[in-house]
């Protein structure tokens, strides 16, 4: 009673619409959940099918690439982005997580990795806005696909730019020889999946990659809440 009391003052918001949730609704309302943009791309797995894979194909070796979601401007999926990474909604990167890391199992793609990583912020923004948006997705995923995850092993030595208004040159550039791998020997010889929030030229994510393989982990699959 009492908890239905203060939903009635206090209701719970939709992070996509910013509309009251319906009981039983938990961070997307149900309406959010059927609109949202989802990419399928797990159908299409590691073929030319698979546009997001194309993005990497001559750059640097990945096994699979997959996103959730669609970014489209203005719409659901940057409201969903915005709350994660500035309004402070951290479970909401596990809720995603949970979701897409369960899909990704029910299409046995589990099987294919030993252990998930998120790309690091730099320790002084991360201590600016008090977590890694990427942190929850990937515990999320880890969770479901039941496979290890850290969020120790990859580290940002160099607090680069905004990213925002580089060219993909100047993106590349700006994280080159920015991530290491720490203790490169837990890395070694092992399927990693890499996590990130959203994927526009993806030249973080090859950073990153390039980091891991260069430390002897075996191969570098993607995966993102959002693709551009």
């Amino acid at each position: 009673m009492l908890q239905d009391f203060l939903s009635l003052l206090f209701p719970e918001i939709c992070h996509a619409c910013d509309q009251p949730l319906a009981r039983g609704e938990r961070f997307i309302c149900t309406e959010c959940n059927v609109k949202l943009p989802y990419t399928d791309l797990h159908v299409h797995g590691a073929t030319e099918q698979n546009m997001l894979q194309q993005r990497f194909w001559g750059k640097v070796p990945v096994r699979f690439a997959f996103a959730y979601l669609h970014f489209r401007p203005k719409g659901r999926v940057q409201r969903l982005l915005h709350k994660l990474k500035y309004k402070g909604a951290q479970e909401l990167g596990e809720h995603l997580g949970k979701r897409y890391g369960a899909l990704l199992s029910d299409h046995q793609y589990a099987e294919h990795f030993d252990l998930i990583l998120p790309v690091p912020l730099h320790r002084l923004k991360l201590r600016r806005r008090g977590y890694n948006q990427s942190d929850g997705f990937a515990k999320g995923l880890a969770g479901a696909m039941e496979l290890e995850w850290s969020n120790r092993l990859l580290v940002r030595n160099i607090d680069t730019d905004s990213q925002t208004k580089k060219s993909r040159l100047d993106r590349w550039q700006n994280v080159e020889s920015v991530f290491e791998v720490k203790s490169p020997e837990k890395v070694k010889g092992k399927r990693v999946l890499l996590v990130d929030d959203v994927l526009t030229t993806g030249a973080t994510l090859e950073a990153c990659a390039q980091a891991l393989l260069n430390s002897g982990c075996e191969e570098v699959s993607v995966v993102t809440i959002a693709a551009a």
